[in-house]
């Protein structure tokens, strides 16, 4: 179908590529990035989208939200951009989401968030609540307990996310028995006065949306204390393989994380995806959930791409809507009725290599629900 669009040229596709490669959240942002030119690049060494290569503009915001403001306008406003990829932090993206709806373009949002958002111009590629907060509780109730500390960096996403993981708390009748917050800069020494505060509050397990380099610090200083992650684990919705690789594997064993995906799941296609990422990044670097949903995301622009053959928001984002990919994870799909993907469901805990060993998955993907309408009982995600 490549007769749809108008754009009947040799010209290339030209997509935006907005990660922080520096700063505070450089870490986790500079493996999205990844995942985006790997994926680019197996698109062009296939031949293009209808004989068209892909071409990204590749911007360094810097980890400044002014900044991400400032790149997604002059890509969409003077360079004739029509899709972006990127953003990490839920800062970020509603720094640029008011220009991006403004300007018609189409951001690709690979990360997980907190919810509770839709917009026609956006594609949500990582995980809503109801596909990893919901799994993440429920595991650690029936594992650990329903005493809960909160830790977190001190922007939306922690707060929201905190929010949803409190209703689940009290409605199995469990108890919050702590609640702190730390800036997105935070050092190890600020983390301190929290370990100690947990020390006194004795929970069951620590619930962390810290982000970036700050959750490295994070697990150094619970190390520092001497606390014992087999009985008091660290729980997270945002502390990947890359976070673990820098704070080192003895660091970060037993800790415990809900993600759509974790490397080593095993299967060709995600075996195929390490294998070629380590190719073009070397051997020691490693795969994890944001890097996947940066690659994927990829390919799914270029399956609708190559059928309506224009980068038209109006034309391009119906054949994305409901689109379905075979993704390292599984089989993934956008939810027409939001706009976000279908993702697969996993726990897991950090083995003593500084992998995550699988102890819960999904049987298939789970129906993306982010304002979280279905009734769920805790039960439903065991």
């Amino acid at each position: 179908m490549p007769g749809i669009g108008r754009e009947q040229t040799s010209e290339p596709w030209r997509v935006g590529v907005l990660f922080s490669r520096t700063g505070y959240m450089a870490l986790i942002e500079e493996t999205q990035y990844r995942g985006t030119m790997l994926a680019i690049d197996e698109i062009n060494e296939a031949g293009g989208i209808n004989g068209r290569e892909l071409v990204p503009a590749v911007f360094d915001p810097g980890s400044d939200n002014a900044q991400f403001r400032a790149y997604t306008r002059k890509m969409l406003a003077e360079d004739g951009i029509r899709t972006i990829f990127g953003c990490y932090t839920s800062s970020s993206r509603k720094a640029v989401l008011p220009i991006v709806e403004r300007l018609n373009g189409l951001l690709w949002y690979p990360t997980l968030y907190e919810g509770f958002e839709f917009s026609p111009n956006i594609i949500y590629t990582g995980a809503a609540p109801n596909q990893n907060s919901l799994t993440l509780f429920t595991y650690l109730a029936q594992n650990y307990g329903t005493r809960f500390y909160f830790v977190g960096s001190d922007y939306v996403y922690p707060r929201e996310s905190n929010r949803i993981m409190r209703a689940l708390v009290n409605q199995s009748g469990g108890e919050v028995v702590g609640e702190m917050y730390v800036s997105l800069n935070a050092r190890r020494e600020e983390f301190y006065p929290i370990m100690r505060d947990i020390r006194t509050a004795s929970p069951d397990v620590i619930f962390s949306t810290v982000v970036g380099e700050a959750t490295v610090f994070l697990y150094q200083a619970f190390n520092d204390f001497g606390l014992d992650a087999k009985k008091l684990p660290i729980a997270s919705l945002t502390t990947t393989e890359a976070e673990i690789q820098a704070m080192g594997a003895d660091v970060g064993e037993h800790h415990i994380t809900a993600a759509p995906y974790f490397q080593g799941i095993g299967g060709s296609k995600e075996e195929a995806f390490v294998q070629r990422y380590r190719k073009r990044y070397g051997d020691s670097e490693n795969t994890n959930m944001c890097v996947e949903a940066a690659y994927f995301q990829v390919h799914l622009l270029a399956k609708a791409l190559a059928q309506v053959n224009t980068l038209d928001t109006d034309i391009l984002r119906p054949l994305v809507l409901g689109s379905t990919i075979d993704a390292p994870q599984g089989t993934v799909s956008i939810n027409p009725a939001c706009s976000h993907a279908n993702v697969w469901s996993r726990v897991g805990r950090v083995n003593r290599a500084g992998h995550f060993a699988i102890m819960h998955q999904s049987l298939s993907q789970i129906d993306a629900d982010p304002y979280l309408i279905s009734p769920y009982r805790l039960a439903e995600s065991a």
